[in-house]
């Protein structure tokens, strides 16, 4: 069977424990060999790359082989607004971060990811 790739788009906060189901689900029945996952941030859903439970659970889940990615243009903005201040330099190293989320959307999706929005 070929390899399923998915990308999960979050961009509310709220929706981020929704999302870290979905993929511990799906990683229990496709298997991690079975699946390439990508999870994008963007909007006030960043804050949770600053939430040491969200943390656990994703650092434990990037060592399966999701990657896990910060719209830069977002970290800026929550920083500027007075929300709370997650900036690159203070993210974990298993967080990646893009240039604008939504060109790495698109760019990701035109490489055959299934978009998903928990």
């Amino acid at each position: 069977m070929e390899r399923l790739k998915v990308l999960f788009h979050i961009n509310e906060p709220e929706r981020w424990d929704t999302a870290l189901g979905n993929i511990i689900n799906l990683l229990k029945d496709a298997g991690e060999e079975g699946v390439d996952v990508v999870v994008l941030a963007n909007g006030p859903s960043v804050n949770a790359y600053g939430n040491n439970n969200k943390l656990t659970v994703m650092k434990e889940l990037s060592e399966r082989g999701v990657r896990f990615l910060a719209c830069r243009n977002s970290l800026r903005k929550m920083c500027s607004s007075g929300d709370s201040c997650i900036n690159e330099e203070n993210l974990s190293s298993f967080i990646e971060t893009v240039p604008a989320g939504i060109t790495a959307i698109i760019k990701i999706q035109s490489d055959g990811y299934a978009y998903v929005k928990p």
